[in-house]
């Protein structure tokens, strides 16, 4: 298995260590209910230096971003970062990501670890406008610093206002006396605060500076299971769970991430599945049951025909209940609608529910 710099450190601190992607990556420390409610209501930091990281520059940049990619790249301005999906001929999710715009024709796309081979792969292959692509991965550590303390809790660190950020933007400063830290106002878990990208061998140093930093408003470390239920609550897609190259962006709710008023691989296949209408769609469900959804869960009508699959499910820390989502019917995936998830061979209750959570 790979690791990230920072093996050692999450080791030492108890942490559960799992297989993720390929990384020997902390899944729990204290514990999950105790990881999320820090994010939520304090500040958490999660190691997350298994993504993936390619620079893509060159005259042509943007042009082979805009066909590789299905948001309108020629709308993000220096500093901003966008949200995007990448696409096949068929029209399936290969992978989604964050574009950030370093500079005229520099951008840094941030991908998921389980999709960073094919990715590279990929855009690589579909290389016709002569891009320059490095991959940076290996080279570049990142944390994530969660929560509605993370602003404050850092400022000492950085001559930078982090206030002033706004919600996807960034700025390249100073940051725990470290030079040329990309600082996003992005993030997974819908609670505010900050990514921050910076180079490996930096990583113990960045790490020690946080959490001294961090230490009067109680900083935690957070493991991939609290960034799982984090997402949950907030209705946000996991790449292999909620999305893959078998789903598209409009049957998955990505439609504005979608812009099919400019050209793109797989285009032509989601106008036809616009105009032909969607036969199923990805919603979000609450339990009325008791119960907790399973990815690959059953979900049924109440006559106990199968209309969809479980994508990803949890129990809330915060609402304590069940909660998930899964590929339903398009007659069945209307805010409101009685479903059933099949739990231990038995049907119970639920309801499909507007995305966020809370």
């Amino acid at each position: 298995m790979k690791k990230t710099a920072l093996n050692e450190v999450h080791k030492d601190l108890g942490a559960k260590m799992v297989d993720y992607a390929g990384f020997e990556m902390p899944v729990q420390y204290a514990g999950v209910t105790q990881e999320h409610m820090a994010v939520r209501e304090g500040v958490g930091v999660f190691d997350v230096s298994h993504m993936g990281q390619f620079r893509v520059s060159g005259e042509n940049a943007e042009t082979f971003l805009q066909k590789i990619t299905t948001n309108d790249v020629s709308k993000v301005k220096i500093g901003q970062a966008q949200y995007s999906c990448m696409t096949n001929e068929h029209g399936g999710i290969i992978d989604d990501l964050i574009i950030y715009k370093m500079d005229n024709s520099d951008y840094m796309l941030v991908v998921n670890a389980g999709c960073l081979d094919k990715d590279w792969e990929w855009i690589n292959k579909q290389n016709t406008e002569g891009a320059f692509i490095e991959n940076q991965s290996e080279n570049t550590a990142l944390l994530a610093i969660q929560g509605p303390d993370a602003i404050k809790s850092m400022q000492a660190l950085t001559d930078v206002n982090l206030s002033e950020i706004k919600f996807y933007n960034f700025v390249v400063g100073n940051f725990a006396g470290i030079e040329d830290v990309v600082i996003s106002a992005t993030g997974y878990t819908g609670s505010g605060g900050f990514e921050i990208y910076f180079a490996r061998e930096d990583a113990a140093q960045m790490w020690e500076k946080v959490f001294e930093a961090g230490k009067e408003y109680n900083i935690v470390p957070c493991g991939l299971a609290s960034r799982d239920t984090l997402r949950l609550e907030k209705g946000y897609c996991l790449y292999g769970n909620d999305i893959d190259e078998t789903t598209t962006p409009l049957e998955s709710g990505l439609g504005w991430i979608t812009k099919l008023n400019k050209d793109f691989i797989g285009k032509e296949e989601l106008v036809k599945q616009k105009e032909e209408g969607l036969k199923r769609k990805l919603v979000a469900f609450k339990m009325i049951d008791k119960g907790v959804p399973r990815k690959d869960y059953a979900i049924v009508d109440n006559q106990g025909n199968q209309i969809g699959q479980v994508t990803s499910g949890t129990q809330s820390p915060i609402l304590k209940e069940g909660i998930g989502m899964g590929y339903v019917t398009i007659e069945n995936a209307e805010p409101g609608r009685e479903i059933f998830i099949q739990v231990r061979n038995k049907n119970l209750k639920a309801e499909v529910v507007k995305t966020p959570f809370l």
